[in-house]
């Protein structure tokens, strides 16, 4: 078994890179879609924060948040955790579920676009 030493040098010179997900120009696109479609079911807006930029295509993400018009104050909000997409009852702080889909966690929130509108990747 190595030593603290071997350990801690061990850690330093992993190339291990953790798997987080991206929010792409598509997604932004299928929000897009999503936030208009469900405009009569009550979705008011959404704001995407950006933790850090990447390249041209492709920024990381912290959060989406999302308004309906019974509440003045952000409903929903979505990140990633790790491979998933993690819809959070923003009011509550109560998570809601956790989806292998961007698409499929907004239609947890409001089911206004059918599935197989999903854009290919």
């Amino acid at each position: 078994m190595p030593g603290p030493d071997m350990s801690a040098a061990f850690q330093e010179s992993s190339n291990v890179v953790s798997l987080r997900l991206c929010f792409l120009p598509r997604h932004r696109e299928y929000l897009m879609r999503w936030l208009q479609a469900g405009a009569s079911m009550g979705l008011c807006d959404a704001d995407v924060s950006p933790r850090a930029a990447g390249d041209r295509d492709t920024v990381m993400l912290e959060h989406v948040l999302v308004w309906v018009r019974e509440n003045a104050d952000p409903a929903y909000m979505i990140r990633p955790e790790g491979m998933r997409w993690l819809v959070i009852d923003h009011v509550r702080n109560h998570k809601l579920g956790s989806f292998s889909s961007f698409e499929a966690a907004l239609h947890c929130i409001r089911p206004v676009l059918t599935m197989d509108a999903t854009v290919a990747a």
